[in-house]
């Protein structure tokens, strides 16, 4: 256990001590409880305090540090320079329509069956003693644990959150949980429409940075019938044929979801492994709109290229972040290109090229492995890793070398001008080529010369 923590689990006892001297108990609650259980790591150390008033409890914590409200109408409290969130028992009702749409109720007299009543899932709605160990389980959250079961609480309560559906399903996913035909059957009738998209990508990133089987969240929605409302684009993939010589593993969903499991393998070889994880999602939403049967064979001529639009608009819905959008679109764009160069021994111009097209090579590289390996027969893996990785390295190594800069065109003599950037793309393409600098440098200027005299002949 990290230092934090056990710093955490030690203040958590001192407080829980003081409580019990006030006539009140301290304990655990939530994914720390379920996650011990487990025998997995859980940074979140949450308490909630029974038995004694809001005045007390303030007062308690003063003495123990610098009191913070994180939700103070909520009961819900921190200390400065600890990571530990310290609640009171609440019960809430629901307002409006939205997620944040509830009133709020601090009750520390509730007792813990109330309490543990508003929680989502059985597994979640364990609570542990703080000094004593005891697990408190009001509604057979060991006996699902064991099952690896998600089942809600209660049907009432659970309703009131659609962000359920979704907390549901990327439970499922990270746990490898199956939830139960009863609430799979609450969740159908829920709508998600008034979720914002910051709680939407929260969930989905769960899913897609944690899970080991990230297909399982979205498995999970679509035995919900709960795809539609956010990810329509995904949606569409179920039922789009593809060549059963490339693909015996059928259809463009069927696909996805391989391509996406296997891309969760390669995301610590990745600096931007959301953007690995989302492009793996989103790289054939092409073939809804282009896949076609030509002389008997089935073609998505192009997805690549004219899926872009679908991905954006995909993208969009659920991330402000540029950059990631901007990352997302260049990998899907480029997806196909990696195996190909590897099925035709690629000239090494040819891969620099590929791999200055992408700003993140690795990630190109992780997405072109898993599309390669998300089918029913994989196509010959350590052959193609092998050359990829081989032209990556001299890509990195012909990056390294002296080349040609706007300083060195103005030191031999030329001036900025509106060719001049025509000018240094030239350069860098000798660069992509691996000429050495002074060689470089010298068929630049010719080139410069020559575009010159063609502009000059124009306008004469």
């Amino acid at each position: 256990m990290m230092q934090d923590q056990l710093h955490d689990r030690a203040l958590a006892r001192q407080i829980a001590q003081a409580v019990a001297e006030r006539g009140g108990r301290a304990y655990y609650v939530g994914g720390c409880v379920r996650d011990r259980l487990l025998k997995l790591e859980n940074k979140d150390i949450d308490i909630e305090i029974h038995g004694i008033s809001v005045p007390e409890l303030e007062a308690l914590l003063d003495a123990f540090g610098t009191r913070m409200a994180i939700g103070e109408s909520f009961g819900i409290y921190a200390l400065k320079g600890c990571g530990l969130d310290i609640a009171m028992p609440r019960k809430e009702a629901l307002c409006g329509t939205g997620h944040k749409d509830f009133e709020v109720f601090v009750d520390p007299f509730i007792g813990t069956a109330k309490a543990a009543q508003r929680r989502d899932f059985t597994v979640n709605a364990l609570m542990e003693d703080v000094l004593t160990g005891e697990i408190v389980d009001h509604y057979g959250g060991i006996s699902d644990l064991k099952k690896h079961i998600l089942r809600h609480v209660c049907t009432e309560t659970f309703t009131e959150d659609p962000l359920r559906v979704l907390r549901g399903a990327q439970f499922a996913a990270r746990f490898a949980f199956t939830i139960a035909p009863e609430t799979v059957e609450l969740c159908r009738g829920l709508t998600l429409c008034h979720l914002p998209r910051e709680r939407i990508k929260g969930e989905l990133q769960k899913a897609l940075l944690k899970a080991d089987t990230p297909s399982i969240f979205f498995e999970t929605l679509r035995s919900m019938d709960q795809l539609q409302e956010w990810f329509p684009e995904l949606n569409a993939l179920i039922g789009v044929a593809q060549d059963p010589i490339h693909h015996p593993e059928g259809d463009v969903w069927t696909h996805t979801m391989l391509v996406l499991d296997e891309a969760a393998k390669y995301r610590p070889q990745t600096a931007q492994p959301a953007a690995l994880m989302l492009a793996a999602l989103t790289h054939d939403f092409g073939k809804t709109i282009c896949t076609e049967e030509v002389d008997g064979r089935i073609h998505a001529y192009g997805h690549e290229v004219l899926g872009l639009p679908l991905v954006e608009t995909f993208l969009r819905r659920i991330t402000g972040e540029t950059r990631l959008i901007r990352t997302v679109l260049n990998l899907v764009e480029l997806h196909m290109r990696p195996n190909v160069a590897a099925a035709v021994r690629a000239s090494v111009k040819s891969t620099n090229k590929l791999f200055d097209q992408t700003s993140d090579p690795e990630a190109l590289l992780a997405l072109a492995a898993a599309d390669r390996m998300g089918r029913a027969r994989p196509a010959p893996e350590a052959d193609a890793t092998v050359f990829l990785q081989e032209r990556l390295e001299v890509y990195r190594r012909t990056m390294a070398q002296p080349f040609v800069m706007g300083r060195d065109l103005t030191a031999a003599g030329l001036r900025p001008g509106p060719d001049f950037s025509d000018i240094l793309a030239y350069a860098h393409k000798l660069r992509l080529a691996g000429v050495p600098k002074d060689s470089a440098l010298k068929q630049t200027l010719a080139y410069a010369r020559t575009l010159q005299k063609k502009n000059k002949a124009e306008k004469s």
